[in-house]
């Protein structure tokens, strides 16, 4: 017997697109401190959702809806794979929203804002993560949500569910540090397949550092409020702090997606030819993670 569409109140105050492993981590959370609006890929998925699925220890059922029937809602949050942000944010329009925030990996922001127009939208960045074990939903370490300035009523409602968040004024540096974050750890977790913290010990690490100190140069004269050692150190405590995680590319590989890399190395590689900064480390894993793609 199919799961009926929820009876939605007029106006829910928080929605989230994305139905992935993070996004269903964040609105298990969500939903336990308030109404929350939940946009699947399709409305399969949707009815899927709203019969439930695991995420940790506990059974969730959804507000559930395909991105065809999205209710209205004040707030959308953005957590889909960077290539659906576009798409995304057409969702997020029809759901007549107060402002459109994105918390998925990469340099996206760009694109959200041309998508969304004159309605409030930014890039936020989140080190909450999250990974697949069949059907059900594994959180893998506890992180922390900056949003950009105007999005003070989405850290209120990420903060009463207990999650760690606050309004960062300096979210473009802080968006560059997540990059260098991304640009170290999913590659290499998805070409060798390990963990994130595997990538701390040999011989993995050789790699990681590698990553690093190519891309503090071109990330610092981009903004980034981080020195070289204090670079190395951010990208050794995210691995550390989520040592059990799969990163998303890792999960994207091993169930035969295409991978966010164009979005993430592919965005640094063009910053690093602006700057006229040599990356052969990162264009070597760029190629690697392609290759992988390509025998989908």
């Amino acid at each position: 017997m199919k799961a009926a569409l929820p009876s939605p109140p007029p106006r829910y105050p928080l929605a989230i697109i994305g139905a992935g492993a993070l996004g269903l981590h964040f609105a298990a959370r969500l939903a336990q401190s308030g109404p929350l609006a939940l946009v699947a890929r399709d409305a399969e998925r949707a009815q899927a959702l709203r019969a439930g699925v695991t995420v940790g220890a506990q059974r969730h059922r959804f507000d559930a809806f395909g991105p065809a029937e999205p209710p209205a809602a004040d707030w959308v949050i953005v957590l889909v794979k960077a290539g659906d942000t576009a798409a995304a944010a057409r969702t997020a329009l029809a759901m007549r929203p107060r402002g459109v925030v994105s918390l998925q990996n990469g340099l996206v922001g760009d694109v959200l804002r041309a998508a969304c127009g004159a309605l409030p939208s930014d890039q936020g960045i989140t080190t909450e993560g999250a990974f697949r074990d069949g059907e059900r939903v594994v959180p893998s370490g506890a992180g922390e949500t900056l949003l950009p300035p105007g999005f003070e009523a989405v850290a209120e409602h990420l903060a009463r569910a207990g999650l760690r968040a606050r309004v960062e004024p300096a979210i473009e540096a802080a968006r560059l540090a997540k990059l260098l974050v991304n640009l170290a750890i999913n590659p290499l977790a998805a070409i060798f397949r390990v963990p994130n913290g595997a990538l701390r010990e040999p011989p993995f690490r050789a790699y990681l550092d590698a990553l690093v100190r190519e891309a503090w140069p071109v990330l610092h004269a981009e903004g980034l409020a981080l020195d070289e050692p204090a670079a190395h150190e951010r990208v050794l405590a995210v691995a550390g702090a989520t040592a059990g995680n799969r990163a998303s590319m890792l999960q994207d590989v091993l169930a035969g997606r295409a991978t966010e890399i164009d979005a993430i190395t592919g965005a640094f590689l063009a910053l690093a030819e602006r700057h006229g900064a040599a990356a052969p480390t990162h264009e070597a894993v760029f190629r690697l993670v392609k290759l992988q793609e390509s025998a989908r």
